[in-house]
Parts: structure tokens; C-alpha cells; sequence
């Protein structure tokens, strides 16, 4: 793997654990404007604290060592939610700036992904 390479896994990769880590946070804490958002979407709250402990584990998943499977489990995961959550602000007739988060974080999904080192992708080619 180039060091360019690298540099741009690490870069995507860590700016994803942050914003998982962040938002599950804030949707752990259930915050009222956070439990307004899910019940404009047609979401029940109890979402929320399911959400947050999957993006608690996925980031878990993606940053350890080892484990190819879970990660690309991880990455799915990310790919799914993000991209449900872009559907549904679509769906609910959202705002533009509504579809920021989640479409930063399905670019930022694929792109470590894709720029993920040998040792961490499920077959060594």
C-alpha cells in the first residue's frame, strides 16, 4: 500500500469513526430535538438507542485489527444506515442541508473502504 494510499484510508477511516461516534452519542442521549427528528421521519424513539450501539460496534469493528468479516459487516452496516437516513429525509420532503450528514458519511464509508489495506479486506489479492 502507497503512502498516499494510506494517508487517505486513515484520513476517511478516522473522520468516519468520529462522525458514528458522535452521532450515536447524541442519539444515545435521546435529546428532544433528536427524538423530534425520528418521529418527523415516522420513526419510533426506542430507534435511536439501537442505532447508536450499532454505530458504537461498527466503529469498534473497523478500527480494530484482523477480523476482515466483521469489518466489511461494519462497512454494510454504515452503508445501509447512512443511505436509509438519506432516503427517509428525501421521503419526509426534508431540507438539502438534512441530507449532509448522512451523504458525508456514506462518501466517507466508501472511500475507506476501498482505500483499506490488504491485511483488513476479507480476501488478500
Amino acid at each position: 500500500m502507497t503512502k498516499r494510499n494510506k494517508i487517505i484510508y486513515w484520513t476517511a477511516t478516522l473522520w468516519l469513526a468520529l462522525g458514528m461516534l458522535s452521532t450515536g452519542i447524541v442519539q444515545l442521549m435521546q435529546s428532544k430535538d433528536e427524538a423530534l427528528r425520528m418521529s418527523h421521519l415516522g420513526y419510533p424513539i426506542y430507534l435511536l438507542t439501537l442505532l447508536a450501539v450499532w454505530k458504537f460496534l461498527g466503529v469498534i469493528a473497523v478500527l480494530i485489527p484482523k477480523f476482515p468479516l466483521l469489518k466489511e459487516w461494519a462497512y454494510a452496516g454504515f452503508f445501509f444506515a447512512m443511505s436509509g437516513a438519506i432516503f427517509s429525509h428525501f421521503a419526509a420532503g426534508d431540507n438539502a442541508k438534512d441530507f449532509f450528514g448522512p451523504a458525508l458519511l456514506i462518501v466517507l464509508t466508501i472511500i475507506s473502504w476501498y482505500f483499506r489495506p490488504a491485511e483488513r479486506k476479507l480476501i488478500n489479492v
